[in-house]
């Protein structure tokens, strides 16, 4: 039987595994992550099962060195911003 990982363990990863889903530049993919961790991880939070447990916690370690990659190709490959993303203030003419 395999031991359950601790809690801090399972915080620790999702805030590793939430940090790096927000730090994808493209906006589609920054919230698709960002929404897929909190589905994974609300789903371990409801886990009783200690082999369950142990067995999605594996999982979601090995799919954040997959999520950091791409992160990282997303960063360097990224496009422009997109319109429904929040917008640096642009000066315009008569602004002081």
């Amino acid at each position: 039987m395999a031991t359950p990982p601790s809690r801090k363990a399972i915080l620790s990863l999702y805030a590793s595994t939430l940090r790096t889903a927000k730090s994808f530049s493209s906006y589609n993919f920054r919230n698709y992550f960002v929404s897929r961790t909190q589905d994974t991880f609300r789903g371990m939070q409801a886990e009783q099962d200690s082999t369950t447990l142990s067995r999605a916690y594996d999982k979601a370690v090995k799919e954040l060195a997959v999520l950091r990659r791409s992160a990282v190709l997303n960063q360097l490959y990224g496009g422009s911003r997109l319109a429904v993303e929040e917008q640096s203030d642009v000066r315009t003419r008569g602004d002081t």
